[in-house]
């Protein structure tokens, strides 16, 4: 059996000191001349030389690991923000482990537990809310935790979201603008009080008030995904149905479409639409979509910022806040 090659053999055949190689692995290259770069290289190449991680990670007490839990991977703002969330930790030395919760807090509760017996040097959490318990020994245990689209009242983690009332408010602007009055929202389940739906229906209500129009309940739908195309159905069997429906998410959108295909409805001319997310398809659709944007980059580069600065801070009591981000309109043709 092959023995490991060790940075001592790497320094030896490198003719550096164990120090510099180290420096070398650690990428500090600034007292560092090219061609000792090039001679280290050379020798770890030549040795098939690997770092011993759990050795490193024993040393300077961290795993340069951190773990995130998203609620669900099926939506567009997720497999974005997870990309840039991997760049940037990938940027700065660290790996990640990505769980996908499914909007479960049995499943979230498991996937914490494992993260922290992995001993992560810190999670992003985008939380179900169902383990306040967990949430609460992390923070009282000043363990690095960002929490991502969902904030949970009474706990002081950081948050990265969306203005989420701004997001509906822009959609609702642009669907009277453009002579809609009878507007509609549906959103997937808000059983858990998710805040970015909950926040969406505050927002979409609070327009149509400033605009002077009705709030009708019978426009504002909640339901899972398998059961939207009931809830649009009964929409429209209804004696006066939507002009117009803002699309709380991208799975939401996606189910309005199929049945806008399935029952021969026409975009914009028989109803409006526009959804909040950017989807891959938006712009080549027919008709292309409007749709309300998130600041998925930005977000995802907040929310690594905050907990870099939580993994390297020497104090732990630091202030935390919730930090919301603008969204933006893409008018097309949709509304």
């Amino acid at each position: 059996m092959a023995r490991n090659v060790t940075i001592a053999q790497v320094a030896e055949q490198a003719k550096v000191s164990k120090s510099t190689v180290s420096q070398f692995l650690n990428k500090r290259y600034e007292y560092m001349s090219e061609s000792t770069r090039q001679r280290i290289e050379a020798a770890i190449e030549e040795l098939n030389y690997h770092p011993n991680i759990i050795a490193r990670s024993l040393k300077q007490k961290s795993t340069y690991t951190v773990g995130v839990i998203v609620a669900n991977i099926l939506h567009s703002f997720s497999t974005q923000i997870l990309r840039a969330i991997e760049n940037n930790f990938n940027d700065n030395g660290f790996h990640i482990i990505i769980c996908n919760a499914d909007d479960e807090p049995e499943k979230e509760r498991n996937y914490i537990e494992m993260l922290l017996a992995k001993q992560v040097d810190g999670l992003i959490i985008f939380p179900t809310g169902g383990n306040l318990d967990l949430y609460e020994q992390m923070k009282q245990r000043n363990f690095p935790v960002v929490f991502m689209d969902r904030k949970i009242d009474g706990l002081e983690i950081d948050t990265v979201m969306l203005d989420n009332h701004q997001a509906a408010k822009l959609a609702v602007d642009a669907f009277v603008e453009s002579d809609y009055n009878q507007i509609s929202i549906i959103t997937t389940s808000i059983i858990r009080n998710t805040s970015p739906r909950v926040e969406r229906i505050e927002g979409y209500k609070l327009a149509l008030e400033e605009h002077g129009l009705p709030v009708r309940p019978e426009y504002i739908r909640t339901a899972d995904a398998e059961q939207i195309q009931g809830v649009l159905k009964e929409l429209f069997a209804l004696q006066e149905p939507p002009e117009a429906i803002l699309a709380g998410n991208d799975i939401v959108l996606i189910e309005v479409l199929k049945y806008m295909k399935d029952h021969q409805l026409k975009i914009p001319k028989d109803v409006a639409v526009i959804g909040i997310d950017e989807v891959s398809f938006a712009s080549f659709y027919s008709p292309p979509l409007t749709v309300v944007t998130q600041p998925t980059i930005e977000m995802a580069n907040k929310a690594t910022e905050l907990l870099l600065a939580q993994i390297n801070s020497k104090n732990k009591t630091a202030r935390t806040a919730i930090h919301r981000l603008h969204p933006s309109l893409i008018k097309r043709s949709s509304c």
